[in-house]
Parts: structure tokens; C-alpha cells; sequence
């Protein structure tokens, strides 16, 4: 049976900023970490060994493969900081063409740094991405455990 490899952690968030070797990436990872929280309006946890999410979420495909999830996140990694939207968002897509400088794949959004993007539109990308989720599965906005 599939075991789910990225799960929410008890490590401390803060303690895995400090971590980070490269000032510039630890700088950049305060910042997203503000902005997250306060567009989002969720504390950040850990999921897994690096990424930084937000809220959460209980998925089940049609195959029957279920499990937890953060409705947004990041990553800060070596090459490029790895940012986490939902999959399958459509709106998302005219929102990117105004971000800034990026790369993206099927859920990730890569940046090199902060200020090569339009934190506006990252903001607008989050609420989007939280948005779209909850629709998709109702039972997520009952899961914000900061607004109880």
C-alpha cells in the first residue's frame, strides 16, 4: 500500500529558515514567509524535510489514492526557490504571464529570487490557488485552525 512520503511535521519552520547556507535564499524565505501568512492567513508548518506550507487539504483521486496536502507553499532549494499552487487551475495561467521571471511545471512555480517577480501577483496566486481548492474540496475551508 502507497505510504504518502511528504506529510506535515512537528520541525520548526524558523529553525528551518536558519538553516539555509545562502543569505540571499534565507532573506528570500523570510519574505515569502510573511507574505504567505498574512495572503494566506495560515501559520506556516513544515511538510517533509523543506517545504514550507500553508492550510491543508484532504485529496482522493478516482483511483482511490488519497492523502494531506498544503493549499500553497515554497521550497527553498539550491538552484531555485520551488513555490507549491494547486494543479489543474486554469486561472492561473493569465496571472504567470504577469508575474516576473519564472519557470513553472504541472503544481511548481520556480523564481531565482524574490525580486525578479511581481508580489502582487504572487499574492493574487495564492488566494487563487486556496480558492480553487476549496472548492474543489469543500471540507478544506473547515481546516484553518487559526481561525477558530
Amino acid at each position: 500500500m502507497y505510504e504518502q512520503k511528504t506529510k506535515e511535521t512537528d520541525t520548526d519552520v524558523i529553525e528551518f529558515i536558519e538553516s539555509i547556507d545562502h543569505p540571499k535564499k534565507q532573506q528570500d524565505a523570510y519574505k515569502l514567509l510573511e507574505l504567505f501568512e498574512q495572503t494566506s492567513g495560515y501559520t506556516a508548518k513544515m511538510w517533509g524535510h523543506s517545504i514550507i506550507g500553508f492550510g491543508s487539504y484532504h485529496y482522493v483521486y478516482k483511483t482511490g489514492h488519497e492523502g494531506d496536502a498544503p493549499l500553497v507553499g515554497f521550497s527553498p532549494r539550491k538552484a531555485k526557490t520551488s513555490l507549491y499552487f494547486a494543479t489543474g487551475d486554469e486561472a492561473r495561467g493569465p496571472l504567470l504571464e504577469k508575474f516576473g521571471k519564472h519557470t513553472s511545471g504541472k503544481a511548481c512555480v520556480y523564481i531565482d529570487k524574490i525580486e525578479d517577480v511581481n508580489l502582487d501577483v504572487l499574492q493574487q496566486l495564492i488566494r487563487k490557488s486556496i480558492d480553487f481548492l476549496q472548492e474543489l474540496y469543500p471540507d478544506t475551508k473547515t481546516k484553518n485552525p487559526d481561525s477558530l
